[in-house]
């Protein structure tokens, strides 16, 4: 059946203050998911790629995100997009998340700076765990390709966690074993809307069929304590 998602209580932004994550229903159509599974072909097949920031149709995409009219005001101050990954789910290949905070930002280089840890190397690019006042800044937007969300395992989220600060593991398995997870559910061409630090998972799909998620994250164009973004892409003048 399919889900009608019923107008927020309170407007985006305050939804997003408020609860760590809004979900927005009709961002892009049919035809608009269509045309960008298309031209990513075998790059929306994988189940982590973090690259696909340099393909034109994705960027084409960051550009649409960011200036929609219900996406712009949840985005950081001059938002440039500075990754892209693809997280995909099929019968053949279903898998699942642990609860867990999105602590890594893409940089550049490697910076002298206790306030960052956990530097690590992944496909290329530098990453590292910047203060939570960084995390706190960023807006991740995860688009939905697929219909049918509800059975293919999707985020499950704390509401309002993005509030309590970087949480060690223990405290995240502790604190998602008490509390009443929300799937967040979206249409085909709807977006989830999440700050990083909002503790979140995904389950395994119930039954077969395709969920193939965009997961973009949104920055300021300038990072303190020395960092640089690893790539970005800015907006179209």
């Amino acid at each position: 059946m399919h889900q009608t998602i019923k107008p927020p209580e309170a407007s985006f932004p305050d939804v997003l203050d408020r609860d760590g994550v809004c979900l927005i229903p009709a961002i892009c159509s049919d035809a608009h998911c269509d045309d960008l599974l298309a031209a990513l072909g075998q790059g929306a097949d994988g189940a982590g790629s973090r690259c696909l920031l340099e393909h034109p149709a994705v960027r084409s995409m960051a550009d649409h995100l960011r200036t929609h009219p219900q996406l712009r005001p949840l985005m950081p101050t001059g938002a440039v997009a500075v990754q892209c990954s693809v997280f995909a789910k099929s019968p053949a290949i279903n898998w699942s998340v642990a609860p867990h905070q999105d602590l890594s930002i893409p940089v550049a280089e490697r910076v002298d700076d206790a306030a960052c840890s956990g530097w690590s190397s992944k496909e290329g690019m530098v990453f590292t765990q910047p203060p939570a006042s960084v995390l706190a800044s960023l807006l991740a937007v995860r688009l939905q390709l697929d219909p049918d969300a509800a059975a293919t395992g999707p985020l499950q989220v704390l509401r309002g966690s993005h509030r309590w600060g970087r949480l060690p593991l223990s405290a995240i398995g502790s604190l998602w074993a008490h509390a009443e997870p929300m799937a967040c559910v979206v249409p085909r061409g709807g977006v989830v809307a999440l700050r990083p630090l909002t503790v979140h998972a995904s389950s395994k799909a119930t039954r077969g069929g395709l969920r193939r998620v965009l997961h973009f994250l949104f920055g300021p164009p300038h990072l303190p304590l020395g960092l640089r973004w690893a790539r970005t892409h800015a907006p179209v003048a």
